[in-house]
């Protein structure tokens, strides 16, 4: 009796989850092989799904109709999802570059205001992810498959000051070359 109350929580729980994520269809592609009879078509999905809290996947998926491609690619998305660490809940902790193939992506920073500046797959990603101000170049390739897998290359590399400070065992204010006269100065000159 316990085991199923468990497992209809864990169910409950994970329908949760999916309910708090967004889907972003990023390219349908319909590709055709010919045979005797004719032409038989099938169709290649690209989708990001993201919960605009940091926490965002890929996935593609192949299929004979458009519904089913788009939900096998759903599904992958929800299993490679990766966590990333946001600055201000708003935007990136550092610049970085990423790449996959031939596609190359520069991923800056951006004050608050600055809105997303990224073209095509990237501003999917962003936008699912829940960062409000970035600066991104995609340079190399066009190939949308490309340029996500650049982007999340870079995003998985994307490290927080509190974890790089808890790596070195130090003080995040250690990390950025702060010590405690420089801040009273520095509280000081604000005043």
């Amino acid at each position: 009796m316990a085991r199923t109350d468990r497992q209809d929580r864990n169910k409950q729980d994970r329908n949760r989850e999916d309910s708090d994520l967004i889907e972003k269809l990023v390219g349908i592609n319909r590709v055709a092989k010919v045979v005797k009879g004719g032409r038989r078509f099938g169709f290649a999905a690209i989708v990001i799904v993201g919960d605009q809290r940091g926490r965002v996947g890929h996935g593609s998926g192949k299929a004979r109709e458009v519904p089913e491609a788009i939900r096998k690619a759903t599904e992958q998305a929800k299993r490679t999802m990766i966590r990333v660490p946001l600055r201000e809940g708003r935007t990136l902790h550092h610049d970085i570059n990423g790449r996959f193939g031939a596609g190359k992506v520069t991923l800056r920073a951006a004050t608050a205001g600055t809105g997303i500046i990224a073209g095509g797959p990237m501003r999917a990603i962003f936008e699912a992810l829940g960062v409000h101000d970035v600066v991104a170049k995609s340079l190399g390739t066009s190939n949308p498959h490309n340029m996500i897998k650049a982007t999340f290359d870079a995003l998985t590399n994307v490290q927080s000051p509190r974890a790089i400070a808890g790596k070195r065992g130090k003080k995040v204010a250690e990390i950025f070359g702060r010590s405690a006269q420089g801040d009273a100065a520095d509280a000081a000159a604000t005043e």
